[in-house]
């Protein structure tokens, strides 16, 4: 499936095939028949707000380091598929494609290529609507299904982004949300089509008099006939009454605030980083940092917990792959530098971790750690109080 279909197909707003009773497996095939008013991932990302928070995630997720770890030692160098999962594509954007996967599915699923040794060397990031499930009755996987390519579940590593007990596939937030996304897209279109489909005229003409049958109609086709911006003329004492929206109504500006609200939270991205305010919050460098801290925790990390643990599962036993925060999570400078010099006379960080954070070239003698400063002398006033 081309990205053309992919963006024009119905997403999976499906409910499992149950297995049959005979057969010991059974295919999972992704819905290609839109249900009345279902949202597909194009109909989604056609709201901007929705773009915009797919967006942040992903670009989260991409800009953040990567590496494999053993006894929490970083391992120099880090297996080939873990330095670039795709040889036909960058790391960027294999993360990228796993996670908006995830993001607008629910699901992702990397196919596995290994050697004649069983080593992994490359990975390639699948359309979900393309990969078919087979399962037994129980909901053990038995094998995937790629076109007319049957792949043993060793071929394939399947990331969710919520398990539902007695689903095979994994439940997004664009599969969860039908009605909201819906009620959303409904509003957009109509705002963007009031003045057109709306029926509100844009003025009316009113007289005291009694028109004679007939007469309304060709007074109304005389009027839309002049010239727009010209010279109109209004006979037979009638008077023409503008009927005037404002800006704010015209747009629809309370709704398209809350509609921006109700999807931060969907994809539980704040609503500082949606470029969006909501009333009755001031929004200050600390609440700012709040919201990353709280988006890192609760929105972001389950996407990085789940390609950790994908790319983990592939590694050495003893190995896993590890997301650095610290980029993601880096502070100010002024913030960053008072931190240092906190852990440094304190005694638990050397100079030459500190450089290591800041990304120098280590000192001689930075390894080694500083006496913690001792405590100060209590005051007079702190004795007396003792005492």
């Amino acid at each position: 499936m081309g990205f053309r279909e992919w963006w024009n197909g119905e997403t999976e707003q499906r409910s499992e095939t149950p297995p049959p009773s005979d057969p010991s497996t059974a295919t999972v095939i992704p819905s290609r028949t839109a249900a009345p008013r279902s949202v597909s991932a194009g109909d989604a990302l056609s709201l901007s707000m929705v773009y915009r928070a797919v967006q942040i995630i992903s670009v989260a997720v991409m800009q953040m380091s990567f590496d494999a770890y053993r006894a929490n030692q970083i391992l120099e160098p880090a297996p080939a598929f873990i330095r670039l999962p795709d040889p036909n594509s960058t790391r960027s954007t294999f993360l990228e494609q796993t996670t908006v996967s995830l993001a607008v599915n629910g699901n992702a699923f990397w196919r596995v290529t290994r050697d004649n040794q069983s080593r992994v060397t490359a990975l390639e990031v699948l359309n979900p609507l393309d990969v078919e499930i087979q399962h037994t009755q129980s909901g053990r996987v038995t094998g995937y299904q790629h076109f007319n390519t049957v792949l043993r579940p060793t071929d394939v590593q399947h990331l969710a982004l919520m398990r539902v007990p007695g689903q095979v596939r994994g439940l997004g937030p664009i599969q969860a949300a039908q009605s909201e996304l819906r009620g959303a897209i409904d509003v957009r279109d109509y705002g963007s089509n009031w003045f057109e489909t709306s029926g509100v005229p844009s003025g009316i003409l009113s007289t005291p008099q009694a028109l004679p049958p007939g007469e309304d109609v060709k007074t109304k086709a005389r009027w839309n006939e002049q010239t727009a911006g010209g010279v109109r003329v209004v006979s037979n004492g009638l008077t023409y009454t503008p009927l005037f929206l404002s800006p704010k109504d015209a747009q629809f500006l309370e709704s398209q605030t809350f509609t921006v609200t109700q999807l931060a939270r969907l994809f539980g991205v704040p609503s500082s980083l949606m470029l969006a305010t909501v009333e009755g919050n001031t929004q200050t460098y600390a609440n700012v940092a709040q919201d990353w801290l709280g988006f890192t925790r609760f929105g972001l990390s389950r996407y990085t917990r789940e390609i950790e643990e994908a790319f983990s599962s592939l590694l050495p036993r003893g190995t896993d792959a590890r997301f650095n925060f610290e980029a993601l999570l880096r502070s100010d400078t002024e913030t960053r530098f008072r931190t240092h010099e906190i852990g440094l006379r304190a005694g638990f960080i050397t100079v030459n971790e500190v450089r290591a954070i800041e990304k120098l070239a280590p000192l001689p003698g930075g390894d080694e750690l500083s006496k913690p400063a001792p405590a100060p002398a209590p005051t007079d006033a702190a004795e007396e109080a003792e005492s």
